[in-house]
C-alpha cells in the first residue's frame, strides 16, 4: 500500500474517532483495496465496521439492497447504483457508507463507460453525493486510484458534519 493511501486512511479514522462514528466499504471495482487499507491502521475496529465486496449484481441485491431496476436499466457501473450501495453500507450498521463501482480494465469498457470509469459514492443518515471520475492507467493503477479518491471523497464528507 502507497504511503499516501496510508496516511488518508488514518485521516479518515481521526475524523471517524473524534465524531465517534463508524464507516463501512460497499467495493466492486476496488475488490476489497478500499477495507484493506482503512484495517491496515492500528486501531481501526474502533470506526470500521464491515466490508462487502459485492463484484456481481446479485450480491449488490441481496448484501446491499441495490434495487434490480437500477442494474437493469442503467448497470452496476452508475450512479443510481452506487448511490445505493453507499446507502446499504449505512443501513447494515455504519454512520458511514463509502462505494465504489467501475471497469478496472484491461477489458469492459464501451463507449459510454470507457475502461477506468468509476462511480463513487458516499452517505451517511443525512443524504449521500455521488462523483463519477475516468481515470488513466492499467488495472492497478486504476484501482489505487480509486481508492485514493474514496478516501478523499470520504473525508471531505466527513469534515461537512460538524463535531
Amino acid at each position: 500500500m502507497s504511503d499516501r493511501i496510508f496516511q488518508l486512511a488514518k485521516q479518515v479514522g481521526e475524523a471517524l474517532k473524534l465524531r465517534q462514528q463508524t464507516v463501512s466499504t460497499a467495493e466492486s471495482c476496488t475488490g476489497g483495496l478500499l477495507a484493506g487499507a482503512i484495517t491496515e491502521i492500528a486501531g481501526s475496529s474502533a470506526w470500521f465496521e464491515q466490508g462487502f465486496v459485492t463484484y456481481a449484481n446479485q450480491a449488490k441485491q441481496q448484501l446491499l439492497g441495490v434495487p434490480g431496476a437500477a442494474l437493469e436499466n442503467h448497470g452496476a457501473v452508475s450512479e443510481q447504483v452506487v448511490e445505493a450501495m453507499a446507502l446499504g453500507a449505512v443501513n447494515a450498521g455504519a454512520d458511514w457508507g463509502v462505494a465504489t463501482s467501475g471497469i478496472a480494465g484491461p477489458d469492459g469498457g464501451t463507449p459510454t463507460k470507457p475502461v477506468g470509469t468509476v462511480w463513487f459514492g458516499w452517505a451517511c443518515e443525512g443524504g449521500s453525493s455521488t462523483e463519477v471520475i475516468c481515470f488513466a492507467g492499467d488495472r492497478q493503477q486504476v484501482r489505487e486510484q480509486a481508492v485514493i479518491h474514496a478516501l478523499q471523497g470520504l473525508l471531505k464528507e466527513i469534515h461537512k458534519t460538524t463535531v
